[in-house]
């Protein structure tokens, strides 16, 4: 069997180890906690994660970096976004040219701006790197319901390389040369779920949603051609398919914590009801940053922003994103049509 590495067992990286696993290969998962390593081991599920699904005995767990990635075609990084870049600098010594770095982690790096492939690019110059994004719950992965997903390179054979890897019956796998749009598509969506959540917890209506989430696409893409990607591949799955899963399902821990939000919990209870990585609170603060060095006009990032950092009252917050100035809603089309 061929061998493949999975840093990280959170959720996702667990069902994708699983749907590797599941095709054949010998997985070799790795973490931090001796204590999680050894009870996955000896009981076949990750209990904290995806409780249930059990794990074959091609899938291991160890503590040892250099277990994990030696001998591996292909090292899946699914770790949270922001410690991409240290996983990165801590394999170094046992990683080799020719294996193809996957990331399935979705953000920007706090500090820098930096979409993920550029982070791995600063660390590993000379790996091959793939990313994967799509609508995909973990929970939903790992028990077999059918799943599309993108993988996308600036090198088109590597890219197919991985398609080949994953693709199965229950998981489908396209290919995007756009590897800026898919990237920032899975990043930023997460900022949307988060205030989806929040119209929730207020008690809003189906409208408010529909709106947020349409809106919410809008600039999306406004700030994604801004930074080079191709406005078409947020219609695809890691732009819209991406933005409707997780602005709609429980799974979604960024909805889950807007949720809380909306219901007057402060932001350290959020996060130590929902207990795992939030993504798209450090996604709001980054992308406001990068938004407002390129003079985009994100409405609904910048309200959430002011949620977060300015301790605003949610319903005032959605009272003055209703009263902002008035405006086209195609205001790109409108002016190359009147010629502005």
């Amino acid at each position: 069997m061929e061998k493949v590495c999975v840093l990280g067992t959170g959720s996702w990286g667990s069902a994708l180890g699983l749907t590797l696993a599941k095709k054949g290969y010998e997985v070799s998962m790795w973490t931090l906690n001796e204590e999680q390593a050894k009870k996955i081991n000896s009981t076949k599920e990750n209990i904290d994660y995806l409780p249930g699904v059990l794990f074959p005995n091609n899938m291991i767990v160890t503590t040892s970096l250099e277990e994990a990635v030696s001998n591996s075609i292909i090292v899946v990084l699914a770790v949270p976004s922001q410690a991409i870049r240290s996983v990165c600098n801590q394999i170094k010594p046992f990683i080799k040219d020719e294996q193809i770095m996957v990331d399935v982690a979705k953000g920007l790096e706090k500090g820098t701006g930096l979409r993920l492939s550029e982070v791995v690019e600063e660390e590993l110059p000379n790996n091959p790197y793939v990313t994967l994004s799509g609508p995909s719950h973990a929970e939903e992965v790992a028990r077999d319901i059918p799943t599309t997903v993108v993988v996308a390179s600036t090198n088109l054979e590597i890219a197919r390389r991985v398609q080949d890897i994953f693709m199965g019956p229950k998981f489908r796998v396209y290919t995007n040369p756009d590897i800026v749009g898919v990237e920032l598509g899975g990043a930023l969506k997460n900022i949307i779920a988060f205030g989806a959540g929040i119209c929730d917890g207020l008690g809003l209506g189906d409208n408010s949603k529909a709106a947020l989430m349409t809106r919410g696409i809008r600039e999306i893409s406004r700030l994604g051609v801004a930074m080079g990607a191709d406005a078409s591949t947020f219609s695809g799955l890691s732009g819209i398919g991406d933005l409707i899963v997780t602005c709609t399902s429980m799974h979604s821990r960024n909805r889950r914590a807007g949720i809380l939000i909306g219901q007057g919990k402060s932001l350290e209870e959020t996060l130590e009801e929902v207990k795992m990585v939030v993504e798209g609170i450090t996604a709001t603060e980054v992308a406001y940053e990068i938004s407002k060095k390129l003079n985009v006009d994100m409405p609904i990032t910048s309200a959430i922003y002011s949620i977060l950092h300015s301790n605003l009252n949610p319903n005032e917050v959605v009272i003055d994103l209703m009263m902002r100035n008035k405006t086209h809603e195609m205001e790109e089309i409108v002016d190359e049509k009147l010629g502005f």
